[in-house]
């Protein structure tokens, strides 16, 4: 066992590939630190890849703590995935066409099934695919690094492996102790790093334009709660999280 130490928070992506590097299996291991295997789930994801030589990321199905599926499977974003995902489109319309396509919700989760990509809580990668595409792309800091690496395995004609036999246990969240406004920052910062390497520069400032008026709209609506003494204290906070994260998207 080798123990690594950083002086610093170097980012999921960098950290991962220091680890990844000094490995000398088969096999590679992404497992989130709120994420806990069931009783053979590890196993199954190795038997899955030892049967179909064409697959270089299985992942298993994730349950919330409460038992409840976690959806983890996803088509590639289009445009409208990322003006629609984590924005204030959602929350006020959660359930659309782009969000059910996104989340394959027309398939069944109960089935072994290929996708585009998988949430990476747990994924089990064949190290010699991940030695031909290369590891996380280090300029995600964190978030979206899996949905690059996947898109990068597709592009050289490997296929990503859904394996519900496997189950994994996923807080959700609990691995980054992050205040909200850090999170939201870095969640977006990567959203935009990534519509800039695969959608291209154009469609990464339509959407950094529409962030910056998102932001613009959630500080008028929080602020006009504040007018009007609706929790007052919550109202202020929120205020701060949307003005960091509003001068991040408009200063990158």
């Amino acid at each position: 066992m080798h123990l690594i130490r950083n002086d610093r928070n170097r980012g999921f992506s960098a950290a991962h590939n220091q680890a990844m590097r000094r490995a000398g299996g088969r096999y590679l291991l992404i497992l989130n630190s709120d994420a806990t295997p069931g009783v053979g789930a590890l196993g199954a994801l190795v038997d899955y890849l030892d049967g179909h030589p064409n697959v270089a990321v299985a992942g298993p199905r994730l349950r919330f703590p409460d038992g409840r599926v976690q959806p983890s499977r996803r088509r590639f974003p289009t445009f409208a995935t990322l003006l629609v995902e984590s924005t204030q489109i959602q929350r006020f319309w959660p359930d659309n066409a782009v969000l059910r396509r996104y989340y394959v919700a027309d398939r069944s989760d109960d089935e072994p099934q290929t996708v585009d990509w998988l949430v990476g809580a747990c994924l089990c990668v064949r190290a010699s695919a991940g030695a031909e595409v290369g590891l996380f792309d280090e300029r995600f800091f964190m978030y979206s690094e899996e949905l690059d690496w996947c898109r990068r395995f597709r592009a050289a004609g490997w296929q990503i492996a859904y394996v519900p036999q496997s189950e994994v246990v996923h807080l959700e969240g609990a691995s980054a102790r992050l205040d909200l406004g850090a999170r939201d920052r870095l969640f977006q910062a990567s959203k935009l790093q990534y519509a800039t390497k695969w959608h291209g520069p154009w469609v990464a400032g339509a959407l950094r334009a529409y962030l910056v008026l998102e932001y613009l709209a959630r500080a008028v609506e929080e602020s006009v709660k504040l007018a009007f003494g609706s929790r007052v204290g919550e109202r202020r906070a929120r205020l701060r999280v949307i003005g960091s994260s509003l001068r991040h998207a408009l200063h990158g």
